[in-house]
């Protein structure tokens, strides 16, 4: 009896031994089917690709070609297509390589291809395609997929990287021109200023200066800088952040478009990318605000806490939201704001004449060139310079008025230019209050400034004064 015991337990021993002996070869001979290759799966050709679908956990897509070779959004084909995206996905099958070769698999879950995190279809005239995209290797930074013919692969590119998309990835945004010059900026809405370029202009003592804003017969100098900032805006605005692709008439007035708050036109230059020539274009933006965050301010008559904007190509029936600091930018296009800030504005360079009145009494002071450098002297004594430069650069606009002076003239001097255009410049400054001084230019009450800034440029004249007393002395 214990020898049967012992008989039987040699013999359970030995079927274990065998079993394991079995699944060892097994898994051996299962190892040996998993092979390095570098061979491409797929070679689809895009162009001959006529419906593409995938089913993704960023959502379900399919898309098809119309007779002109178009590509339509099958759930909307009014959904305006980037083509170039389509295109991309496709790009990724023209030569689908692979890093590794699984043959004859009998358990596709264990790879996630039995429930596959992805499902790739395309047809053509001929033929249709499946591929299905499974789990990630962490081993080998690489994904699982399979093409149908009873292999998996570990693929060199991850399908996902390029179909892991949303729809809004997909579409054909409105582009805004990389112009390079904007001959003109018309505004209409909130604002009607007529911008031009003009180069070597006769309106204006600085050859910076090319933009001007037009009134009636004249052509008022702005800030080139300003000018560029402001168009900077509109290049960058960057219309990605669509609320619907295909407006309705109802809709433009539910976002406040159907009337817009402010149209844009500009008239540009530029160069098309691989050729030396420059293209001209017009190219309108329109702002628009949430019309009813509009009738709540009007109503309260205050500024809202919150701004809801929106921005429309031309005629594009894609509207965009922008953000509260870009509608602002956008809308703040007045003459104000884009003119110099700066009461005088010219290259020192140019000045060769100062004649200033302080208290009852006029000092001038003169140069001479010596070579490309100028000399600068009061009362035939040489003089530095810089603190008086800087004290007459300071003076800028806390704000501009057409308000007349009523109290004294603080200090007044007038600017000789080598310059045909404005061969002087005069201002003289009024007090007005005991923060500001009014600025009268050339005989026009222009602005409002800092009372200390004024303070700056009396001391500044006044230590000339007092350095060529002492001199006196």
């Amino acid at each position: 009896m214990k020898r049967n015991k012992k008989i039987g337990v040699l013999l359970g021993i030995l079927l274990c031994v065998s079993l394991a002996a079995f699944s060892v070869s097994k898994y051996e001979q299962q190892k040996e089917i998993i092979k390095n290759s570098d061979e491409i799966i797929l070679e689809v050709d895009g162009e001959a690709v006529k419906t593409l679908s995938w089913e993704c956990n960023t959502g379900d897509f399919a898309f098809h070609k119309d007779d002109s070779g178009s590509w339509l959004y099958d759930a909307d084909e009014a959904f305006p297509v980037e083509e170039e995206k389509i295109n991309e996905l496709l790009n990724l099958f023209e030569e689908f390589g692979v890093s590794f070769r699984i043959e004859e698999v009998e358990d596709f879950a264990q790879y996630g291809l039995e429930e596959p995190v992805c499902t790739i279809r395309m047809e053509t005239e001929t033929q249709t395609y499946e591929i299905l995209v499974g789990n990630y290797s962490e081993m080998d930074s690489e994904r699982y997929v399979s093409i149908g013919d009873g292999n998996a692969y570990l693929v060199i590119e991850d399908p996902l990287d390029r179909y892991a998309v949303e729809l809004s990835d997909l579409i054909r945004h409105d582009e805004i021109p990389a112009f390079e010059e904007v001959t003109q900026v018309r505004f209409s809405g909130a604002g009607s200023e007529k911008i031009v370029y003009e180069e070597d202009s006769g309106n204006t003592y600085s050859a910076e200066d090319v933009y001007f804003v037009e009134r009636g017969e004249e052509r008022l100098a702005l800030d080139t800088t300003r000018v560029n900032d402001y168009l900077d805006t509109i290049k960058n605005l960057g219309l990605q952040d669509y609320v619907t692709y295909n407006a309705s008439d109802e809709e433009l007035a539910t976002y406040g478009m159907d009337e817009p708050e402010l149209s844009i036109q500009l008239d540009y230059a530029m160069t098309e990318e691989g050729s030396d020539e420059k293209t001209t274009g017009t190219f309108t933006l329109q702002i628009g605000r949430d019309p009813k965050e509009r009738e709540m301010e009007e109503a309260e008559e205050e500024e809202a806490e919150e701004v809801t904007a929106y921005a429309r190509a031309g005629e594009s029936r894609i509207l965009y939201q922008i953000t509260a600091q870009q509608y602002e930018k956008l809308m703040d296009m007045s003459y104000d704001t884009l003119r110099h800030q700066e009461m005088f504005w010219a290259d020192f360079a140019d000045m060769y004449q100062l004649t200033v009145s302080l208290e009852g009494e006029t000092h001038t002071i003169t140069s001479e060139m010596e070579g490309e450098e100028r000399t600068w002297y009061y009362k035939e004594e040489e003089l530095e310079m810089a603190g008086l430069r800087s004290a007459v650069r300071g003076l800028t606009a806390v704000s501009f008025t057409g308000e007349q002076p009523m109290q004294k003239e603080e200090i007044s001097l007038t600017i000789y230019l080598d310059n045909e255009n404005d061969p002087e410049v005069s201002i003289q400054l009024y007090r007005h209050d005991g923060d500001r001084c009014i600025a009268v230019v050339d005989g026009k009450a222009t602005a409002f400034v800092e009372r200390a800034k004024v303070v700056d440029l009396i001391e500044a004249v006044q230590n000339i004064v007092l350095e060529e007393q002492e001199s006196e002395s």
